[in-house]
């Protein structure tokens, strides 16, 4: 049996302004496929800013949405190899 190293590097970036904090995943496949998704935070006028809380929240939204997308573009493949329909589990 042959074991391949294969490694990937997902990109997070973001874009924050007092009441809001945007982020944006980006992963590049060896297929050659980039998979895109994004990820928001709001902070309430009365919380205290805290600009890397904002990050972590929009950053595991983003990432959450791009793991759904692997897992959706991983099933579409699935699909059309086996001419059948497979049944994706939740995260």
């Amino acid at each position: 049996m042959t074991h391949t190293a294969v490694g990937w590097h997902v990109e997070l970036e973001f874009e924050e302004d007092d009441q809001r904090t945007k982020a944006a995943a980006l992963v590049r496949l060896p297929d050659g496929n980039e998979v895109r998704a994004h990820g928001y935070a709001s902070r309430y006028r009365s919380d205290t800013n805290q600009p890397r809380v904002g990050e972590e929240i929009a950053g595991a939204r983003a990432l959450n949405e791009l793991a759904m997308k692997l897992l959706t573009k991983a099933h579409d493949e699935i699909d059309e190899a086996s001419g059948r329909t497979s049944h994706p589990i939740a995260l």
